[in-house]
């Protein structure tokens, strides 16, 4: 029986201008469309308490209050750093315009030295002032400060999903006699996003140490700030700690010159480089369930949709994705390899060798005595 369908081009094309729609409404609601992708993957985060207390029988009460604790704990901390980073970033900035001013002087003799002393170039250094490159440390941390600026949503949102939570679980356990697919792959989207943060808050936690150190040894100001902000920034793929060298950096060129500058970049990309690239991807393994390739356009794709919280979602909100349309389908196989990097397991197993009878080129002996 010949079977009938769509053409392929034809469904890619459809499916790739639902995408496109999707997702600018999405972002035209990011607003809201953040706060809860934020609360839904601290809930997730949490849930290994509330299974905890649980199973040893502690009320229902005590099962939703303990979680939501936690999680609070970590927001306000969040939100009391990023604050207190952006206002001694305010004032630091004035006490630097000396240094910024000699520098810019050293500058302008260096080029000249070099026959550049053009007006035009001495213009555009001296049009160089230290609030702008202050500025830009600033816009970093009132971007990540904007991120849980809705903290009366996320709470209350986290306070719904975390009474809800029991019930869902029941409800998705219930749903595997009918539904396995989906089910599996809701499941495997929670523990791969718990493990996700596991991991990348203990690496996180070891960069931050390291960095702190490092800043310390080369005097550059509020060092206990900048390893909080590198632990933040940690968690948004492939460029989250350059983000978090940007201010550490530019305070290093304002108090120590171009010199402690270039240690700090240094100490950054060998502590960074070579825990996040060489040594985290071994503990993470599968977990993420992402390629470098898709991990990136993600990056891209959800800065894009929801900005700075986006950026720091990426790898939830691309897990979230996949569960719900590539794992739950169950000829999604090659789909899932493609976002993976991975062979589908039935494809990596070898295949067993045929019979003799059976491969091409070969004829049966007929029966008889031999």
């Amino acid at each position: 029986m010949i079977r009938q369908g769509f053409p392929r081009a034809l469904i890619v094309l459809v499916g790739t201008a639902a995408a496109v729609i999707t997702l600018a409404g999405v972002q035209a609601v990011g607003s809201i469309v953040g706060p809860v992708v934020l609360a839904l993957t601290l809930v997730i985060a949490v849930s290994p308490v509330r299974g905890w207390l649980a199973r040893r029988h502690a009320p229902v009460w005590l099962q939703v209050a303990v979680p939501l604790a936690l999680v609070l704990l970590v927001l306000l901390g969040m939100v009391a750093v990023l604050s207190i980073a952006a206002a001694q970033l305010a004032i630091l900035a004035p006490t630097y315009a000396p240094q910024f001013n000699a520098m810019v002087m050293d500058l302008q003799h260096w080029a000249a030295g070099l026959g550049y002393g053009s007006d035009q170039l001495n213009k555009a250094l001296s049009s160089l002032d230290p609030g702008k490159l202050i500025g830009v440390a600033q816009s970093l941390l009132s971007s990540l400060l904007g991120v849980l600026s809705s903290l009366f949503l996320i709470v209350v949102l986290l306070l719904a999903m975390s009474l809800d939570a029991p019930v869902i679980t029941r409800i998705v356990d219930a749903a595997a006699t009918e539904r396995p697919a989906l089910t599996l792959a809701l499941k495997t989207f929670s523990s791969k996003t718990r493990r996700y943060l596991i991991v990348s808050t203990v690496f996180g936690l070891i960069c931050s140490v390291l960095d702190v150190t490092a800043l310390y040894v080369l005097g550059v100001p509020l060092p206990l700030l900048w390893g909080v902000l590198a632990l933040i920034t940690n968690y948004i793929p492939n460029i989250g700690f350059i983000l978090g060298l940007i201010p550490p950096a530019l305070l290093g060129l304002l108090e120590g010159g171009p010199k402690t500058m270039l240690l700090v970049i240094a100490a950054y990309m060998a502590i960074n480089v070579v825990i996040q690239s060489f040594i985290q991807p071994k503990f993470l393994g599968d977990a993420v369930g992402l390629s470098t390739t898709a991990t990136f356009l993600s990056l891209i794709v959800w800065g894009w949709v929801l900005g700075p919280l986006g950026a720091l979602l990426a790898i939830p909100l691309s897990l979230l994705v996949r569960a719900l349309l590539v794992d739950s389908d169950p000829d999604g196989a090659w789909t899932a390899a493609l976002i993976s990097g991975r062979l589908p397991e039935r494809a990596a197993r070898p295949r067993p060798e045929a019979p003799p009878e059976t491969r091409p080129g070969t004829r049966p002996e007929p029966p008889g005595d031999h």
